[in-house]
């Protein structure tokens, strides 16, 4: 991953302070002030024209600054607004820390402009106890960008939920079906939401772009993990990134997940790519917006 490209919202980190994990990114990769940072989310929500839709058990989203994959995320988030969950449960890849397994942050809230997002720390607690990959690790949110960038869009379509924030480490098969099998143990019974974040392939061409990012639209829309999973596997485990998705464990994860707590339908709402907003079409980042329900 490229450092410093707003396309993957890059930004500077900050050292956490008392039990509040600190806005990493506010003030480079979205807006620090909060009015100028509300209107740009409700902007994005009300132009994706998608009506709220009962039953939605997960989301997948891009977390890249909000101007690239902020229009393409609202349409997620809008199928969700007024949504009756008791907790969102966040996945997304490290980029700047490597670690095996799955970090759970244990601050007690996490920061954005718009006010703090509230920790589920019960909740925490059983997907710990559900399984050994999961593992106390807050070094691994001081600087991540890939669940930040949801917040700004729950604090306004969910501001009353709290998270549950995790982070996957090293994505390879065994911690992704791990955490899969401990998302669907500990959230049995719960009115949860789950949101997967990735971007989707990055660095190609606006062609080769599309044509790779149909292969993920496709096992989203066909709502098939396993499919997913073996494509991400077609590559060395350095490049899955940068061809599929770089949260493609997160996005599998959750689709196995929500498949355990009922959902039985998957739909891509919209496929773009950051050209749309720059104009480079040499060089560009997909992103992708669905639910499962």
């Amino acid at each position: 991953m490229t450092q410093g490209d707003p396309r993957e919202s890059e930004g500077a980190g900050a050292e956490a302070r008392g039990s509040v994990r600190p806005a990493a990114m506010a003030g480079s990769w979205y807006p620090q002030e909060p009015d100028r940072l509300a209107a740009e989310v409700d902007r994005h929500l009300r132009e994706a024209d998608q009506a709220p839709r009962p039953g939605v058990r997960a989301l997948i989203a891009p977390h890249a600054g909000l101007v690239f994959s902020g229009p393409v995320a609202a349409h997620a988030y809008a199928a969700v607004r007024g949504g009756a969950y008791d907790v969102a449960v966040l996945v997304g890849p490290s980029h700047r820390v490597g670690f095996d397994g799955v970090a759970l942050d244990e601050h007690d809230a996490f920061d954005t402009p718009l006010g703090p997002v509230p920790v589920d720390a019960a909740a925490g607690l059983r997907l710990r106890a559900a399984s050994t990959v999961i593992v106390r690790n807050t070094e691994a949110h001081r600087r991540e960008h890939s669940l930040e960038l949801q917040l700004p869009f729950l604090r306004r379509v969910l501001p009353d939920t709290p998270i549950v924030p995790l982070v996957i480490g090293f994505q390879r098969r065994a911690t992704i079906l791990a955490l899969a099998d401990a998302l669907a143990i500990a959230l049995s019974g719960a009115r949860s939401l789950l949101v997967a974040s990735t971007d989707l392939s990055h660095y190609f061409d606006a062609g080769r772009a599309a044509a790779l990012d149909a292969r993920v639209v496709d096992c989203v829309d066909r709502f098939d993990a396993d499919a997913l999973l073996a494509e991400f596997e077609r590559y060395p485990e350095h490049e899955r990134g940068r061809y599929v998705a770089c949260g493609g464990g997160a996005a599998i994860a959750v689709m196995r997940a929500a498949r355990a707590l009922g959902a039985n339908h998957g739909q891509v709402l919209v496929r773009s790519d950051s050209a749309a907003v720059s104009g480079d079409l040499q060089r560009v980042v997909g992103y992708l917006a669905a639910v499962l329900d």
